[in-house]
């Protein structure tokens, strides 16, 4: 299958999309931008950030709450940053990466170092009370992250690992126990990335430098299929659409030269592809 592109955004390091509100969201991390789509109506509208946007949720008070460079913030409808915590305010050479929401609304989302040195980033989960608490340490670029349907399973990617992870997850206190590697990506597939969990119980990951977003089935560790995209820099998917059963995916141009880029002209644009399965809605921010 090949994915369309729905919208030249043209975005240096697109990433976290969600469906939320019969709207496709979706940030540039670099240009510090949160976009906002309604394909009904064909219009969208972007917010302009004061920092790196690693990760935005919507919350269920209005507005969303967002993973920036420098902590968790309250999102306001015009902009406005309100801020949460900041767990890293002591590493300095940190950004928030990849983030998500658990069914019960809480805000989980990681770290990376900007420097690309190995295993200084973490994984944190913001309690709807507003307290942040580490999940992970050690992480080099915390990547994707998914939950199983029922809650008591956790997926997420450390990205120069190659490998996704499971672990068995406490839903009444985020807690995280007994990891082990579900699925190993072949480095010829490209790096993992962002991911999507679908009603089937099979992962959607996104493969930088891949040209694709993969089907991966967890319990079996077995690749399943292939959505291949007209750029190299995949960066992450979601299921939305009025029936959960449209693909969006977000790619970048970061880094890529001008040779690059007229080979891959549509490099940081939204592409979407409608498939034979469904995701789930994300869940709001419940603090």
């Amino acid at each position: 299958m090949k994915a369309e592109l729905l919208i030249n955004s043209a975005c240096i390091l697109g990433e976290g999309p969600f469906w939320h509100d019969h709207k496709i969201h979706w940030i540039d991390i670099k240009e510090k931008t949160l976009f906002t789509y309604k394909p009904s109506s064909s219009g969208s509208r972007s917010i302009k950030l004061h920092d790196y946007a690693g990760a935005v949720v919507p919350r269920q008070s209005g507005g969303w709450t967002a993973a920036l460079r420098d902590g968790f913030y309250h999102i306001h409808a015009n902009g406005e940053a309100e801020f949460i915590a900041d767990p890293e305010s002591h590493l300095s050479d940190n950004r928030f990466n990849d983030g998500k929401t658990d069914q019960h609304g809480r805000f989980v989302a990681g770290t990376m170092s900007l420097s690309n040195e190995e295993k200084k980033g973490a994984l944190y989960r913001l309690e709807r009370d507003g307290s942040v608490h580490k999940m992970l340490d050690h992480v080099s670029l915390s990547n994707g992250l998914a939950w199983t349907h029922d809650g008591n399973t956790f997926y997420h990617i450390d990205t120069p690992t190659q490998k996704i992870n499971a672990y068995d997850y406490n839903l009444d206190t985020g807690e995280l126990s007994n990891g082990r590697t579900v699925i190993e990506v072949p480095p010829g597939e490209g790096a993992p990335d962002g991911m999507t969990i679908d009603t089937e119980g099979n992962l959607w990951v996104a493969h930088w430098g891949g040209g694709q977003v993969a089907c991966w089935d967890p319990r079996t560790g077995k690749k399943l299929r292939s959505i291949e995209l007209p750029v190299e820099q995949v960066t992450c998917c979601t299921f939305g659409g009025e029936e959960m059963n449209e693909l969006f995916i977000t790619t970048a141009r970061d880094g890529l030269s001008q040779e690059d880029l007229e080979k891959q002209p549509l490099a940081g644009g939204l592409f979407h592809v409608k498939l034979d399965v469904k995701g789930y809605p994300v869940t709001p921010f419940r603090g």
